[in-house]
Formats: structure tokens, C-alpha cells, sequence
């Protein structure tokens, strides 16, 4: 499916719906060749799309280029800049061995954003947040310690001594611990940053952060609140094909950091071989 068909399904404007405006067009012309290719991707993927203007929050207002047909256009020049600086903050992040905590719960990209946790090895909630998650840490410590115990214990046939009806209730428990807590069982310590898919859905989330002095990445359409965000990145986040759009950037600026690290860790493992 072409991306342009992938966005009318999902009802997202697209460029046949909504006309690239031409103070978009006299700004690309200014751009280099390089700029302009991206930009024509970005335009491509759906990115620049917004919410209905109904719907805007005006403390977006400083991220939106223009208005058409009542779709608030966000500012994909300033999208660039700024996914670029959220992709080098979390660089380093993981260069010091810092741990980045994925949130997103939206169904329609979760296959997607789970191949992105899968390849970092990032912790990740994309279920339902629970409260508590960052401010009653401790708490949840004890949850995902119960769900390893459970695991092991169904492992190694410790459960068999109970009843069939029991081991039923049990292992129906395992599942929903797992559903809830599997993405952060290896989480053994407060994460260093948040980075949350999708603002406006996950407020409770951002709430923890900021108390615990987390910060947030956040990939935010024009009804969110960028304010408390320390990186916003203003985009189209619904649609799979600016997601895909945004990760894949993500991944050029993240795959760096891999290096880095592997880098490191050869120079290491040579300096104690030398001993």
C-alpha cells in the first residue's frame, strides 16, 4: 500500500487532498538539494499533516506553517531540527549507558515500535500505563519480581503441585503480568529518559517524568502540550507512514551510538588481553 493510499485509509489529509501551499514551495526553493529531497519525503510520508485546527492547541501555534481546508500544516522545516536534536539527546543517553524507557500504547504502530525497541533493547510500556509506574517504582519492582518468580516456577513444574483449576488462574495471571509488566521486568533502575509516542494520549506518563525529573522525548501532534516536554518533536503521529518516516531518521542518528559503544567495548577487552 502506498503511502498516500495508508493515509486516506487512516483519514489523514493527504498532498491530493490538501495542496502543498506556496509559501511551502518558495521556502523549498531556497533549500539545498539534500534539504529538499528530505523534505520531499517528509511531505511524502504525511508528516506535516496536523488535527483539524478545531482542535489545535494553541501552545502549538509556534510549530504550525499554515492552515488548509481546516488541517493545521506543521512546520516540517522545524520538524527536521528537532528530531535531530531528540535523536542526539537520546545518542547520548545511551553513549553513558544511560536507559531509554519507550512509551506507546497506540495499536496501529505498535508492530512498528516494537521492532525499534527490539533492536535497542529499550524497556517499553505498550499496554496500558500504569500509575505508579515511575513515582511508586518500588512497588512495581515487587510486581515484576512476582512475574519472574511465576515464570521460573511454571518452568521448572513447581506449579504442577496445585490443582488444574488453580494452575489455570495461574497461568492466566502470568499472562496478564506479563501483558502489563513484560516490557519493563529488566528495568532495575529509574529510566534516564522517557521517550513517549503520541503526547497527548500519554499525560499521565509525562506527569511521572517531570515529578521524577525525567526528561521526555515526545513526538507530539498539534493538540498536545509541548511545554512540558524537554524535546518535542512535532509530527503527523498517527499515520504509519510518518511514523515510519520519524523512526528510520531515529535509527540512522541511534545506530551511532551501537557503534560507539562496540567501539568501546573492543578497546576494552584489547587493553585487558594486553595484562
Amino acid at each position: 500500500m502506498t503511502p498516500e493510499k495508508e493515509l486516506e485509509q487512516e483519514g489523514t489529509p493527504t498532498t491530493t487532498m490538501v495542496d502543498e501551499p506556496k509559501q511551502l514551495t518558495a521556502v523549498k526553493d531556497q533549500l539545498s538539494p539534500e534539504d529538499k529531497v528530505l523534505v520531499d519525503e517528509m511531505i511524502e510520508a504525511g508528516v506535516l499533516f496536523g488535527r483539524k485546527h478545531s482542535r489545535t492547541n494553541p501552545k502549538m501555534s509556534k510549530f504550525i506553517f499554515s492552515t488548509r481546508r481546516g488541517i493545521d500544516l506543521i512546520d516540517i522545516l522545524q520538524t527536521k531540527e528537532l528530531l535531530n536534536e531528540a535523536g542526539e539527546f537520546l545518542k547520548e543517553k545511551i553513549e553513558e549507558g544511560g536507559t531509554i524507557l519507550v512509551v506507546s500504547t497506540k495499536p496501529n504502530i505498535k508492530d512498528m515500535v516494537l521492532n525499534f525497541i527490539e533492536k535497542y533493547k529499550f524497556p517499553y510500556v505498550t499496554e496500558r500505563w500504569l500509575g505508579g509506574t515511575l513515582t511508586n517504582f518500588k512497588t512495581i519492582q515487587k510486581r515484576t519480581d512476582y512475574l519472574r518468580q511465576l515464570r521460573v516456577d511454571k518452568e521448572s513444574g513447581e506449579l504442577d503441585k496445585y490443582t488444574k483449576k488453580e494452575q489455570l488462574m495461574l497461568d492466566r495471571q502470568l499472562e496478564k503480568l506479563e501483558r502489563l509488566f513484560g516490557g519493563i521486568e529488566k528495568m532495575t533502575e529509574l529510566p534516564t529518559t522517557l521517550l513517549v509516542f503520541d503526547v497527548e494520549e500519554h499525560e499521565t506518563a509525562i506527569r511521572e517524568a517531570i515529578r521524577m525529573k525525567i526528561p521526555v522525548v515526545g513526538l507530539i501532534n498539534t493538540d498536545g502540550d509541548p511545554q512540558p516536554i524537554k524535546y518535542p518533536v512535532p509530527c503527523n503521529d498517527n499515520a504509519r507512514s510518518s511514523i515510519t518516516w520519524i523512526l528510520n531518521k531515529l535509527e540512522v542518528i541511534l545506530d551511532q551510538a551501537k557503534l560507539t559503544i562496540a567501539k568501546e567495548e573492543k578497546e576494552v577487552k584489547e587493553e585487558e588481553s594486553k595484562k
